[in-house]
C-alpha cells in the first residue's frame, strides 16, 4: 500500500531547466545546406548564444561588419559563428565575452561563410572583457579534411614557411601558400589590409588568424586563414636549420639474432664527402639492463655505458658509430651498423652492395675486455643495438665526431618512450628541430631541447611479434630549401623475409625531397631510379 501511495503522490518537481544559451556546436548543426529560421524549438529552448569574440577589425583584412565568436560548450569542441551587424562589429574586440539574442535570425552561409544574419546590434550585450583565449593549434591537413568545423575559429597554424620560398620583395598581401609540414594551406591577406604591403616574410613562424572558407565550384568548402593584423605573424627563425642527412629507415628486430644484423638507412640531401666533413651517428638503447642502470643519461648521447670494461651481455645505453670516409650523393641513400650488411638476419640476401658508409661487428669480444666490437669514442660491444619492446630506444646523427653532454643532433628519432630518458631540466638527449621536435615550444617559446621535454614526446612504435623482420620505412617529404618536412614523417612496416631484396626497402622509397626552386622532386642521373621515388 505505500508503494501505491507513493506512486501515486503528486510530484511539485518541476523538470529540467532549459539553459539561455545554445551551444555554437549544436546551432552549426541546424544548417543542412538551406537557410534556417532560428527558433526556441529548433534551439532545443533556447533563444541566445554566448561566446568569446575573436574578431579584430583594427588590421582591415576580416570581411567588414563580421562580429566573429566561438565557444567550447559542447564536448569541450570549439566551433565558431559569424554574425554580421555592420560597424558595430568593429566596437568588440578579442576577448570581450557576448551573449547574442537570435532567435528570429536566419542561419545561412553568405559568401561561403555560415552567419547568423538579420541580428541587430542592440541584440549583442556584452557579458565580460579580457577573457582568455587559449592558443588552438591544427595542422593545416586538418582543416582542409574538415573545413566546416573549423570556419569562423581562430587558430594557430605554427612551424609554418612560404612553399615555395618567396623572394626578399614579398609582401604579405594577396593569397600566399604556407606549409606547417602537414599540408600546404592558403593564408589570404586583402589588399586594404593594414599589413598588406609589409615585406620580411618570416622564414619560419606561426600564424594565428580566422578560418574562413568559399565555395568551389564543385560546391565543397575550401578553407582559408586570414591573420587580423600583423601580430598574428610570430617569427621562429630567419634562416633555415638544414639536416645534411635525414633518417628514412631502420631494421632493429632481424628475423632470428640481431647481433650484427642491425643497421639505419640515412638520406643525404646534399653531397656529402664524409672524408673532409665527418659525422657520426649514435644509437641509444633503454632497456631495463641497459648500463649505466636505472639512471638518467647524465652525458646524453655521450652517456655510453660509464664504463671501460662490462660483463658480456650488457648494453651500453649509447653506441657511437664515425662517419669519415666514402662518399654520397643528394638524394642517395646510405647505411650504417653491422658488418654482415644482411637485409633480413643471418639467412637473408646480402646488401653488401649498396652506400655503406660506416659498418662494424658490434658484437665481438676477443679477446675479453678489448674494444674491438665498442663503439668509436663510447658504447661496448653489444648482441643487440637496439631494445625491441619496453623502454624507448632510437638514433640520431651528428656533424663531427665529438659527441659530449652538449651536443646536438641534426636529426634523430625515438621508438618508444619508456625508461630514464629526462629529468629536468638539462639531463636527457638533446633533439634536433625535425618533423617531429621542436628546440623551442613554438607556442609558449619556452625550451624544451630535450627528448620528453615540454611536447617532445612523440614518437615511432614497436613492431611485434619480435623476430618478424619488420623493415621500418620512414615516409615524409623534405625540403632542404627550408631546412624543414613539408610532410612529417609516418612509420610504414615491411615484413622482410629471406628472400627480399634491396628493392624492398629502397624501390618504393616514401621519402621525398623537394626542390624549393623548382618544386620538383630530386632526382639526379647519377642515383639509379630505384635510389629515390
Amino acid at each position: 500500500m505505500s508503494l501505491v501511495w507513493i506512486g501515486c503522490k503528486k510530484s511539485n518537481y518541476p523538470g529540467g531547466v532549459i539553459g539561455d544559451y545554445v551551444p555554437l556546436y549544436d546551432l552549426r548543426n541546424l544548417y543542412k545546406g538551406t537557410d534556417v529560421t532560428l527558433t526556441d524549438e529548433n534551439m532545443f529552448g533556447s533563444g541566445s548564444i554566448t561566446g568569446v569574440v575573436i574578431s579584430d577589425h583594427s588590421g582591415n583584412n576580416l570581411p567588414a561588419g563580421l562580429l566573429i565568436i566561438q565557444d567550447r560548450r559542447r564536448l569541450g569542441l570549439i566551433r565558431g559563428i559569424s554574425i554580421p551587424i555592420g560597424p558595430e562589429a568593429a566596437k568588440y574586440v578579442p576577448g570581450d565575452s557576448v551573449g547574442i539574442k537570435v532567435a528570429g535570425a536566419v542561419l545561412k552561409r553568405v559568401d561561403g561563410i555560415l552567419q547568423i544574419t538579420g541580428v541587430s546590434p542592440s541584440a549583442v550585450t556584452k557579458l565580460a572583457s579580457k577573457v582568455a583565449i587559449p592558443p588552438n593549434r591544427v595542422g593545416s591537413s586538418f582543416i582542409l579534411a574538415k573545413p566546416n568545423d573549423y570556419e569562423s575559429t581562430l587558430v594557430a597554424i605554427v612551424k609554418a614557411g612560404f612553399e615555395p620560398a618567396l623572394s626578399s620583395d614579398a609582401t604579405y598581401g594577396g593569397d600566399k601558400i604556407i606549409n606547417d609540414g602537414f599540408d600546404n594551406f592558403t593564408l589570404h591577406t586583402e589588399k586594404n589590409a593594414t599589413f598588406a604591403s609589409n615585406g620580411g616574410l618570416n622564414f619560419n613562424g606561426n600564424y594565428y588568424g580566422i578560418i574562413f572558407n568559399t565555395v568551389g565550384t564543385n560546391g565543397q568548402l575550401k578553407p582559408h586563414q586570414r591573420m587580423r593584423t600583423i601580430k598574428d605573424a610570430v617569427a621562429l627563425s630567419s634562416v633555415p636549420d638544414i639536416a645534411s642527412a635525414i633518417i628514412t629507415g631502420y631494421m632493429a628486430d632481424a628475423e632470428g639474432g640481431d647481433g650484427n644484423y642491425e643497421y639505419m638507412q640515412f638520406m643525404a640531401t646534399r653531397d656529402i664527402d664524409f672524408a673532409v666533413t665527418p659525422f657520426s651517428v649514435v644509437v641509444t638503447n633503454n632497456a631495463g639492463a641497459s648500463t649505466p642502470t636505472g639512471v638518467f643519461p647524465i652525458k646524453g648521447w655521450a652517456t655510453g655505458a660509464d664504463a671501460l670494461i662490462t660483463p658480456a651481455g650488457l648494453v651500453a645505453r649509447t653506441y657511437k658509430f664515425n662517419l669519415t670516409s666514402g662518399k654520397v650523393f643528394k638524394g642517395e641513400f646510405f647505411y650504417v651498423g653491422g658488418s654482415a650488411k644482411m637485409i633480413n638476419g643471418s639467412k637473408s640476401k646480402s646488401i653488401a652492395s649498396s652506400k655503406w658508409i660506416r659498418s662494424k661487428d658490434y658484437t665481438v669480444a676477443i679477446p675479453a675486455g678489448a674494444p674491438a666490437g665498442n663503439g668509436d669514442g663510447f658504447g661496448l660491444y653489444t648482441t643487440g643495438l637496439f631494445a625491441n619492446s619496453g623502454n624507448a630506444s632510437g638514433f640520431a646523427i651528428f656533424e663531427g665526431t665529438t659527441i659530449d653532454v652538449n651536443s646536438a643532433p641534426i636529426d634523430v628519432i625515438f621508438i618508444g618512450s619508456g625508461g630514464s630518458l629526462y629529468n629536468a631540466p638539462s639531463v636527457g638527449y638533446k633533439i634536433a628541430n625535425t618533423d617531429f621536435y621542436d628546440k623551442i615550444n613554438p607556442i609558449t617559446l619556452a625550451p624544451q631541447p630535450y627528448y620528453r621535454s615540454g611536447e617532445n614526446t612523440l614518437s615511432f612504435n614497436y613492431q611485434l611479434p619480435a623476430d618478424q623482420g619488420f623493415w621500418n620505412k620512414l615516409g615524409g617529404v623534405y625540403n632542404p630549401a627550408l631546412g624543414k618536412w613539408m610532410k612529417a614523417r609516418s612509420q610504414s612496416n615491411i615484413d622482410l623475409n629471406t628472400s627480399s631484396t634491396i628493392e624492398d626497402i629502397e624501390g618504393t622509397s616514401l621519402i621525398k625531397i623537394l626542390n624549393g626552386v623548382t618544386g620538383e622532386y630530386v632526382r639526379t642521373d647519377t642515383i639509379p631510379s630505384t635510389r629515390l621515388k
